[in-house]
């Protein structure tokens, strides 16, 4: 006799109760994921359009441009430059100017991280264990000078290094001559390092603040009922736990840092005798000269510095299993 159940043709599948259910509702799937995902692409598509016309393309061309001889002078006949090669690139460390502009940038990196990432640390960690009644006021007063206009910034610094002035006059209490500090080749650079340094530690005060608040307190408990002290505490403890807040700030800083800029422009003008003068400051000199070309290689060789740099970071700091 006959099986009264007969085998399903293909293409289709039996349900709970035999029925037989076609492969289209598997298509009505894909159909509707197609719908859904033309309708994400039409929403997000002013943001692509705005990122292509005004970020995407600029970036292509100065990239295309590292390339040239691109001057001011051939803005109106652009298809008309010649094509160099790496000679640009070649000729900017040749140029004794730029590798002035990247030691600088290299000192600022290499003292100001962590110098920066240590008064932030040191600032959050007394903030989270209490030490100030006020904890409330000096978190704004911190991050204050974060959101203060650097000219702003710029004017009360240079009062206070000034000769004779707010510096000079306290240390001049302790019989102490201070140098001209923003006219001096040996300590303009420190000078702004500090400056820099007491500006955005602020931002970095609440990220670790932050992150400080999130070490769970029963490890803590547990530590002290072991016996462990506040420094073991923190070594042990802490830090590793701390280890994605301390990459997302050190990332911050290398990117804030490696573009150096603002401070030089308002307070030294890259002086005296480019002992202050960025990788930055000189890619904006040579657009203001005209050498457009040449000015987009040097920003190519920043952006390749702080590519390798934020892979460096996220190695040594990445968070271990």
């Amino acid at each position: 006799m006959a099986n009264s159940t007969s085998s399903a043709p293909a293409g289709t599948r039996r349900s709970g109760r035999g029925a037989v259910t076609p492969t289209r509702t598997r298509s009505r799937g894909s159909s509707a994921r197609r719908r859904e995902g033309l309708a994400a692409w039409l929403f997000a598509l002013p943001f692509v359009l705005v990122f292509g016309v005004f970020m995407l393309v600029p970036l292509v061309s100065s990239f295309a441009m590292s390339f040239t001889d691109f001057l001011s002078s051939d803005a109106q006949t652009p298809f008309s430059v010649d094509f160099v090669g790496f000679r640009q690139y070649v000729a900017l460390f040749e140029d004794p100017q730029f590798r002035q502009a990247m030691l600088n940038t290299g000192i600022v990196v290499v003292f100001g991280i962590p110098l920066t990432m240590a008064l932030a640390l040191a600032l959050a960690v007394a903030l989270n264990s209490g030490i100030t009644k006020f904890r409330t006021l000096f978190r704004v007063g911190f991050y204050t000078p974060v959101v203060t206009s650097i000219v702003a910034v710029a004017v009360v610094w240079r009062f206070i290094l000034q000769p004779d002035g707010l510096l000079d006059t306290m240390l001049s209490w302790i019989g102490i001559s201070g140098p001209n500090w923003l006219q001096s080749t040996t300590w303009a650079l420190p000078s702004l390092i500090v400056m820099t340094a007491w500006r955005n530690m602020g931002t970095l005060m609440v990220i670790f603040l932050a992150g400080l608040q999130n070490v769970p307190q029963e490890v803590q408990e547990a530590a002290i009922m072991d016996g462990a002290g506040p420094w073991q505490r923190f070594r042990r403890i802490t830090m590793p736990l701390l280890r994605p807040t301390l990459l997302l700030g050190a990332v911050l800083l290398s990117v804030a840092y490696l573009q150096f800029f603002e401070e030089s422009f308002v307070m030294t003008q890259g002086g005296p005798l480019d002992s202050t003068l960025s990788v930055t400051y000189f890619t904006y000199n040579q657009f203001g000269f005209g050498k457009y070309g040449y000015a987009s290689a040097a920003s190519y060789v920043l952006f390749a510095v702080i590519a390798a740099l934020s892979t460096l970071q996220f190695r040594i700091l990445r968070p271990k299993d």
